[in-house]
């Protein structure tokens, strides 16, 4: 038994290690057509696009001639991102803390004000944490996040009718999610029993059963949502939330634009999707489930976003 957690470790990484990171990357691009890149005229609105695998996906629509709205909640950061960004389109930035629901809904009537038309959605922002962080809106630190505040911004998007008629929306997810089944009761855990790679693994499978609701709900219109993984990217999160992991894999970890590949061809492609419940990955759609036990599950979708409609409501100032 004490070898046990070693083996399940060793036999993670030889399942998952060669399609993961970029060796699965680089083998399978040398089947893909390149992207035409043509996005003038598209307002693409990325959250978590100041840095990593959100801001490689706005120097591509940059680059092709998109108003790309960068959210983050580092003014700094985001001033020197749009320095640094090149192309013919250009960056807005939008400063907003998707920790804090308070802040989400500012930025809602912001972009109402302007009466802001949005092309492209690609709801980016996530964060690992491993120790329990309560927001000052009594909110466990990734649940409101990685998930709620993505819940919150895109009904509000929808309702306020801010997205175009044929907008692409895109989650990005992560391959965490395939170790955790949907356990909405464990989502928002402000008590004992707190670990955040669980907290973590949930709220990345939560945002695929989201997105599967907002396909099978909005499905007559023309609006297309796609989940996504972007496979093992060296981002600045991983080497914060998973140092160990990041030193042992660097040498083949993916770069940033790699991971952000898939985010932009589902914006220019749209796909049809056969399932409502999958993930894409390396430009095709695939299954959510590799583990059979993740399927085993008392929620539902509806389950999932009665409780986020539950903890959708604005805070009073001053929180």
């Amino acid at each position: 038994m004490a070898n046990a957690p070693l083996k399940k470790i060793i036999a993670f990484y030889v399942r998952f290690t060669a399609s993961y990171s970029k060796i699965g990357y680089h083998a399978r691009q040398l089947f893909w057509r390149r992207l035409k890149g043509d996005y003038r005229g598209q307002t693409w609105l990325i959250v978590g696009g100041s840095e990593g695998i959100g801001g490689a996906a706005a120097r591509s629509a940059v680059a092709g001639g998109a108003t790309v709205i960068c959210v983050a909640r580092d003014a700094a950061k985001l001033s020197d991102f749009a320095a640094s960004v090149q192309g013919p389109g250009q960056v807005i930035c939008e400063v907003a803390d998707f920790s804090l629901r308070n802040s989400v809904w500012a930025l809602l009537e912001r972009l109402q004000s302007r009466g802001q038309r949005i092309q492209v959605l690609v709801n980016n922002v996530g964060i690992q944490k491993r120790d329990q962080i309560i927001t000052r809106e009594s909110l466990e630190t990734s649940f409101a996040t990685n998930i709620l505040s993505h819940y919150l911004f895109t009904r509000e998007l929808l309702s306020r009718q801010l997205l175009a008629d044929d907008a692409t929306v895109i989650e990005v997810s992560s391959g965490g999610m395939y170790n955790h089944p949907l356990v909405v009761k464990d989502l928002n855990i402000v008590g004992e029993g707190y670990l955040g790679v669980r907290a973590y693994g949930l709220s990345k499978r939560a945002q695929v059963v989201m997105t599967q609701y907002w396909r099978e709900t909005r499905g007559q219109s023309a609006q297309n949502f796609y989940a996504m993984h972007p496979g093992w990217v060296d981002t600045a999160a991983v080497g914060r939330s998973m140092p160990r992991f990041r030193a042992m894999l660097k040498s083949v970890l993916r770069k940033h634009p790699q991971g952000a590949d898939t985010i932009v061809w589902l914006a220019e492609k749209k796909p049809a999707q056969a399932d409502s419940g999958s993930i894409w990955f390396d430009r095709k759609e695939r299954t959510a489930h590799i583990f059979p036990r993740t399927r085993q599950t008392t929620d539902t979708t509806h389950t999932l976003i009665d409780s986020l409609e539950r903890y959708s409501a604005r805070p009073p100032e001053g929180w």
